[in-house]
């Protein structure tokens, strides 16, 4: 017999706050954590804005046990932001780790994995500027014989283990002893999606009993931020604007994106497991399947048709008809290229009968391989309160897609515990 595996504990962290409820209530009341940018100067550039988290809303030394703050030195901020999100979805979960001390842990450490979506992760320009200009020759140009010989020497020895996309799954197993199954996915918007199906069939081949699964990143950064613009995905805006209608997910008029920095943890358990420990459960996960588009601009464009293959294999695993979605949780990036192909999915799957949709990319931002986890936090919590963040009826089964600049396309199907 398969074992099911369900969502004990979610942690979303976004520019509105840690935790699922300032999310939640900022979806329900039509507001956004989209705000003129603070990390840098971004007013030359197509848009001023992102969705970031505000500097004394959030501190690291805070979240991590105190036999741990000495290695937020070498934590950059995603993995900052993913230990954070984990210790969120842990307590939600009532688990007991090892981040609570010498308390005994609520599951055998070597049965609990982890499976985090991350980014390419760009190094903090200040810092590896400083190490950069004593590359200077005497006419004041970057000098790469000299860096390479003495002005690498002027980088922190530890620099590079803030910069491996590894690194976020590393702490976090760190912080809570897990010992199970372990694994680093690097697919952008469909990063999450990939790290839970991959937590998703650890479990159901009993190679673990639980798992700490999701994705987070920051493109709040000068270098990312550019190469975005250069891309052409970003959304043109300027100071005068509304934050909150500048993202335009499925619109005509849209003109892009705007970067957030965020996304999400959540446990996902065994469900008898969970049910022998007194969890609640929030949601099943009832399928998970993917497909990749073959396509020459992925950054600018989505396959409707390998979309659509996504959602019908997932519905095909669990059970389901297209009428048994009651919402959607799309991208909803606001790129036009990309709504199309999601919008056309939607279209050839469900025809005249669209399920609600939850957009959050005009909340949030894009999180990039982070987006796809916050997708999985809010379609967790609609089936687990019983409604939508616009009041609607509550819902048995949410599908979350995404479709990423690689081309990886995911469908999940989550349901609620009764169905």
């Amino acid at each position: 017999m398969c074992r099911e595996v369900a969502i004990t504990g979610i942690g979303p962290i976004n520019a509105l706050g840690l935790g699922i409820e300032p999310l939640w209530n900022a979806l329900a009341s039509g507001s956004t954590g989209i705000r003129p940018l603070e990390a840098y100067d971004a007013t030359a550039w197509g848009s001023p804005f992102g969705g970031e988290l505000p500097a004394d809303a959030f501190s690291i030394r805070k979240v991590v046990p105190k036999s741990h703050r000495k290695a937020t030195k070498v934590m950059c901020r995603d993995i900052e932001l993913a230990v954070a999100a984990a210790m969120a979805a842990v307590e939600q979960a009532g688990m007991t780790t090892a981040a609570a001390g010498d308390s005994e842990p609520t599951i055998t450490p070597d049965r609990v994995g982890c499976h985090i979506g991350a980014g390419l992760i760009c190094a903090d320009v200040n810092e590896l500027g400083a190490a950069l200009v004593t590359s200077r020759s005497d006419e004041g140009t970057f000098d790469l014989h000299d860096w390479g010989r003495a002005g690498m020497e002027n980088l922190t020895p530890l620099w590079l283990l803030k910069y491996l996309p590894n690194m976020l799954a590393c702490h976090v197993t760190i912080v809570h002893d897990c010992q199970g199954p372990s694994n680093t996915i690097t697919c952008w918007e469909s990063s999450a999606p990939l790290s839970l199906a991959e937590s998703m069939r650890v479990i159901q081949r009993g190679a673990a009993d639980a798992c700490l699964t999701g994705g987070v990143e920051s493109r709040l950064n000068v270098l990312a931020t550019w190469r975005q613009q250069c891309a052409g995905r970003l959304a043109t805006a300027t100071l005068e604007d509304d934050p909150s209608s500048i993202v335009k997910p499925f619109a005509s008029d849209a003109t892009g994106t705007i970067l957030g920095e965020g996304g999400g943890i959540l446990i996902v358990e065994e469900r008898q497991n969970a049910q022998q420990r007194g969890a609640h459960i929030r949601a099943l996960i009832s399928a998970a399947a993917c497909t990749q588009s073959i396509d020459d601009d992925c950054l600018l464009h989505a396959s409707g048709e390998s979309i659509a293959d996504a959602i019908e294999l997932a519905l095909e695993r669990a059970n389901l008809q297209p009428h048994d979605i009651d919402a959607v949780v799309p991208m909803g990036l606001g790129i036009p290229g990309i709504d199309a192909g999601e919008a056309e999915a939607m279209s050839m799957v469900f025809g005249d009968n669209q399920p609600e949709r939850i957009l959050l990319t005009p909340v949030t931002g894009n999180c990039c391989a982070g987006h796809g986890a916050t997708q999985l936090c809010v379609a967790a919590h609609s089936i687990d309160v019983g409604s939508l963040p616009n009041g609607g009826p509550a819902p048995t089964h949410v599908l979350v897609i995404t479709a990423s600049q690689g081309g990886q396309n995911t469908a999940t199907i989550l349901s609620r515990a009764d169905s």
